[in-house]
């Protein structure tokens, strides 16, 4: 597998710090980072707002599993503590694996129990969405279709006005 959409996002803690530590355990493999986005919590609506963006990342030897276990260390890094009781509770780091793409551009397609893909809930999220566009305009969703489309679609069309662009926050440096 070559390529892979990550998503990430923090709502405890130092939000900032959280994602730039994702961008850092991706390390080299990173190609492009979205702009950071304030969004309202999705699902569990008593918790504090996110930061979320989304992250292109490259490695021609990285498998799918690959991409699931740096996410899984990128969250580990961050202090995650999973609670079973509460699926869509606050993080100090969720790190999500959108879709990965073979060295041919053709997407993997998986129903493992720990790792579906492409996400299966990513085409109802702008807070994914969103993000992704910035960084792949012209990109789209393997099963589901084009970003634009799916964002401006409904329910997401609504969805997509409470995220806030944090122009003033920066996971990369311009060096």
């Amino acid at each position: 597998m070559t390529r892979a959409v990550l998503s990430i996002g923090s709502n405890l803690g130092d939000r900032l710090d959280h994602l730039r530590s994702a961008v850092g355990t991706l390390g080299d493999a990173v190609r492009v980072v979205s702009g950071v986005y304030e969004t309202p919590p999705w699902g569990d609506t008593a918790q504090p707002a996110y930061l979320n963006a989304v992250v292109l990342a490259v490695d021609p030897a990285a498998t799918a599993r690959d991409w699931l276990e740096r996410a899984r260390t990128a969250e580990a890094a961050a202090g995650r503590v999973r609670d079973p009781e509460r699926r869509f509770g606050p993080r100090t780091l969720d790190v999500d694996v959108i879709a990965v793409w073979d060295e041919a551009g053709e997407p993997v397609l998986s129903d493992e129990a720990e790792l579906t893909l492409p996400h299966p809930r990513a085409h109802l999220r702008a807070f994914v969405l969103r993000p992704w566009i910035d960084i792949e305009p012209h990109g789209r969703l393997p099963g589901h279709g084009w970003l634009t489309d799916l964002l401006n679609a409904e329910p997401l069309a609504s969805d997509a006005l409470e995220l806030s662009p944090r122009a003033d926050l920066a996971l990369e440096s311009d060096t």
